[in-house]
Formats: structure tokens, sequence, C-alpha cells
């Protein structure tokens, strides 16, 4: 093989390998576009849906039932929460206690806790539903000592608990070091995980129970009574109002979780570190009411609503979306709102109530909101001979 040969070889192998490397490189690139545009699209689902001003370190308003965030600033900075830690010590608890009503002695390690307090003595008998009430209402930090050590055995067994369930709801940003909110260099959440923890245990009846409650009257095993009143000022000033916690501590400053129903909306308010925590969280609460409405998607959808049936009696079945799809709108969003659905040109009889026929899903501008099954909404029988032997003896 002479020399002309082999350098012609070379150089057909250098720009076979040439060839690879760009292939390889916009192949990568490609991927690289791809992998933005779904992380692009990820943090757009976490970004505030419109514009708000707030005088907080970090807020956050989210619709609960969908988790949208209309308002927010400063949203993933992990911050000090002082007693708004209760709302996890709360749900916590409800989730794990077998009886609610099961009365116990408080652990003299519930007694003389530092900061607002209800005042527990030794000896004292109460039970965890009480204590509940003494711990949302007045946000007292021996309750939830007294709380924590009843449900978990002891208060680092019930603070894995919180953080165990902080990770299941996706508060992935936040941890716990006690029951009560005191200040901790390692104690911290976001004010979007705040309101996701939130969300969640509002959606527990006992839990919304308790914190929408305005004043109660708790009596212990040994015939103590205490007189408990909210200190959420909302309850009596917003409409709607359902919840949920205050906290103040020198590093959180003034923290307020607020909730507040109306027409079927439930909107979920947290500010971390500001001032006029009650007048910023009722401008936000009535801003968000203004702005957005709750719309079930389902009715939205467009798609063929009637689907040919073969072999029938009646030559068509009625269709819809199966199940609901409420997310919060605003009335400029209505037009961004985009369906795309799979159905066949027809089925064959006989067709049964709520048989799935097709696939739906529901965009907001380019994000998948939901997808859902397209079922049908009736019987359809079939025109065959034996269907009608079948009719005439059931008539008989």
């Amino acid at each position: 093989m002479n020399r002309k040969t082999i350098s012609r070889k070379n150089k057909f192998f250098a720009l076979v390998f040439l060839m690879l490397v760009v292939a390889s490189l916009f192949a990568g690139l490609d991927f690289l576009a791809q992998s933005q545009t779904v992380l692009a699209q990820m943090a757009e689902q976490i970004q505030p849906a419109a514009t708000s001003s707030c005088s907080a370190k970090a807020y956050c308003v989210m619709e609960s039932q969908s988790g949208r965030v209309l308002y927010g600033g400063n949203l993933n900075q992990k911050l000090a929460m002082a007693s708004t830690t209760k709302i996890m010590t709360a749900i916590t608890a409800i989730e794990n206690c077998k009886d609610l009503d099961a009365v116990f002695e408080v652990s003299p390690k519930a007694v003389g806790v530092p900061g607002t307090s209800i005042y527990l003595r030794k000896g004292e008998r109460f039970s965890i539903r009480q204590l509940l009430y003494g711990l949302m209402l007045v946000s007292g930090n021996d309750a939830s000592v007294a709380i924590g050590e009843q449900v978990g055995g002891n208060i680092d067994n019930f603070v894995a608990m919180m953080n165990s369930l902080a990770q299941k709801i996706g508060a992935t940003n936040t941890h716990f070091d006690n029951t009560h909110g005191l200040d901790s260099k390692t104690h911290y959440t976001t004010a979007l995980d705040l309101a996701k923890i939130t969300s969640y245990a509002m959606q527990n009846p006992t839990f919304a129970q308790i914190v929408s409650t305005k004043s109660t009257k708790i009596v212990s095993g040994n015939g103590q009574e205490r007189y408990l009143k909210n200190k959420n000022k909302l309850l009596n000033s917003l409409q709607g109002c359902d919840g949920v916690k205050t906290g103040f501590t020198d590093d959180a400053g003034r923290c307020l979780v607020s909730s507040c129903t109306r027409d079927g909306m439930q909107l979920v308010c947290v500010v971390l570190n500001c001032g006029p925590m009650f007048e910023e969280s009722k401008q936000l609460l009535e801003k968000g009411f203004a702005q957005f409405k709750l719309h079930d998607m389902a009715k939205l959808c467009r798609f063929e609503r009637v689907l040919k049936v073969d072999d029938a009696k009646q030559g068509c079945v009625k269709l819809q979306v199966q199940g609901s799809a409420y997310y919060p709108l605003q009335i400029s969003e209505l037009a961004d709102v985009k369906t795309n659905y799979t159905l066949p040109q027809s089925i064959k009889a006989p067709v049964k109530k709520g048989q799935i026929v097709g696939k739906i899903s529901i965009f907001l501008g380019n994000n998948l909101l939901f997808s859902k099954n397209i079922i049908t909404m009736e019987d359809v029988r079939s025109n065959t001979v034996w269907q009608s032997i079948k009719d005439v003896l059931s008539d008989w």
C-alpha cells in the first residue's frame, strides 16, 4: 500500500470523525434545548401569575386546590417562620393520633416552655384535640411540646415525623428543628413551601375546623378552665376568612398564614417578616378574588361531544370529560386555554355508561394543566337479533 493511499484513508477517517463530532454536538444542543424548555415550563408552574406589591421579605398567594401561585415574591428564600411552624405540628398530630379525644397527663417537659403559653401545669390532663385549640388559637408553645411528646413518643421522633410529612407534601426547602417555631439556625421554610403545607392541611376537616374557630373554652381533667381567643384578626375583618396562624420571633419578624374561601375558591396567603401582616394579607387576598375566578376546565374544553355508535338502536352516544379539573384564571387567560384530544370515528355497541373512549389534554398556553379521560354519558344497546330476543324476554 503506497503513501498516497494511506493519506487518502486518513483523510477519509478524519472527515468521518469530524462529521460524528458535529452530529454529536448538534444532538447535544438539541437535548440541551429540550431540557431548557422543560425546565422553563416547570419554572412557569411556580412563577406568580400576576404582579402585586408587598413589603414582606417573602410572600405567596396560592389557590389551594390547584396549587397555582397567583402572586409572590422571593418564593424560595429560606426564612425563619416563627409560630407558623405549628401548622405542621397540628397536621402531623392529627394524622398520627389514633384518638384525639383520649385524655393523658401532660409531661413535665411541657411545663414552663419559653414564649407564648397556655400555662400548662404539672399533673394536668388534656386530650390532643383540646391542646390543638391551645396550639392554633393562642399559639401555646407548651401545648406544642405536650402534643409532640404524646403523639411521637418524644420530641425528636415527632419532629422527624414533621420533616417526613414536609417531604411528602413537596416542601423540599423546609426543615423543622422543633414543634413551636422558636428561632434555630436550621429551622426554616419558604413562602412557597408554607403555602403548600397549609393548602395540604386545610384539606383535613379537623384542622380546618380548629383554625377557623374564633374562640373556645377547654377544661382539663382536673377541672381547670382556659378561655382561648384566636389571634388571627382576619377571622373578624375579612369575609370568608377561615384560618390559619400568626407568628413572631426576633429572627422571623411578624409572620401570618391566612386562608379565605369565596365562591368555592380557597386562597392561602403567606407573608414572612411583614410589619403590617394583617393589612397586607387582606389586600393580597382581596386582589386575588377580584382578579381570578375558579373555572372547571373540563367544562371549557372543546371536543366532539357526540360519538357514532355502530350496530346500535340509537346511532350515537353523548360524551363528557371524566371528573372535574378546577383551575384559577384571569379573564384575559380564557383565550389561552387550549385542548388536544383523541377519539375514534365510532365505537361498537353495546356501550356502557362511563366507558372510556378517548383522552383529552388541557393547556394554558404551552403549559399542560390536566390530562383526562373522555367517557360516555349513557348506555347504548346493540340492535342485534340476540339483543332483541333478550329485550323481549325481559319485557315478558
